[in-house]
């Protein structure tokens, strides 16, 4: 990663910090780069968690909990207050989950991020994200690869959820953020793998792959799972518990503004 790029970050983190008055507690690479297929014109998805100060938690009127920065050509930073990450948190969110477990972390205050990763597994509903995942696999299915010409970097965003769905049913526990951790775990049949792997690097390498024939051993993968996929139902999340995670709330609070509650 460009340095120029890791500063350009950091500076709009810090920008954002002040303008807003909040401390962001972590910060970390979403979508294709934490992912792991990226290409070299991918932009950078930031996505952090922050905390305001203990008096704007104590009104009775609804406070905006989303920080979101007109997107560039290479930057696109968002994110969301702790309170939004806890309470989706407790709903096992995906995107949540996959952001506490990214490889690429530019962000990471205090003992706060590691205390809500102690609860992932607590509150992991593998009912929540089966549906999730599914979803995702059948909508990104029919907008990018119905028909004899595809968008084949699309493909990505169709077996990724897909490996995700496997994942859950296999009881591996919450998914992982890294693409070749799921092809590595779940894909079992050679030439499948092979021809997953083949993709990765064309598109590493930059290459065009925008429209184009479908790879047969990959689309009947993909279809022979989407429907064997959408029966599955699966167990409740763990508890329903709120208490641990309000706990959590107290201790960020303490933690990063330094006050007795």
């Amino acid at each position: 990663m460009k340095n120029t790029i890791l500063q350009e970050i950091q500076t709009e983190l810090s920008k954002i910090e002040q303008a807003e008055k909040v401390k962001i507690i972590y910060a970390c690479e979403s979508g294709s780069r934490a992912w792991g297929f990226e290409s070299e014109d991918s932009d950078y998805d930031v996505r952090f968690i922050y905390i305001k100060k203990t008096a704007h938690y104590l009104s009775i009127q609804k406070q905006r909990d989303v920080i979101e920065r007109p997107i560039n050509d290479e930057l696109d930073i968002s994110g969301w207050d702790i309170t939004k990450a806890l309470s989706l948190l407790k709903k096992s969110n995906p995107p949540l989950l996959e952001w506490l477990q990214s490889p690429i972390v530019y962000r990471d205050t205090g003992t706060i991020t590691s205390k809500i990763r102690h609860l992932m597994s607590e509150y992991y509903s593998p009912k929540s994200c089966m549906y999730h995942y599914l979803h995702m696999a059948q909508g990104n299915f029919r907008e990018y690869l119905k028909g004899d010409s595809i968008w084949v970097k699309k493909y990505f965003y169709v077996l990724r959820p897909v490996l995700a769905c496997i994942w859950i049913e296999s009881g591996f526990g919450v998914v992982p953020t890294e693409f070749e951790i799921l092809v590595d775990k779940v894909v079992k049949q050679k030439e499948l793998k092979e021809a997953i792997d083949d993709l990765i690097l064309q598109k590493k390498a930059g290459n065009e792959l925008d429209m184009g024939d479908k790879i047969p051993i990959i689309s009947d993968f993909i279809n022979s799972e989407l429907q064997r996929l959408s029966a599955k139902n699966e167990r409740p999340a763990v508890t329903d518990d709120y208490k641990k995670l309000d706990d959590l709330f107290i201790e960020a609070l303490k933690e990063i503004n330094g006050m007795n509650i």
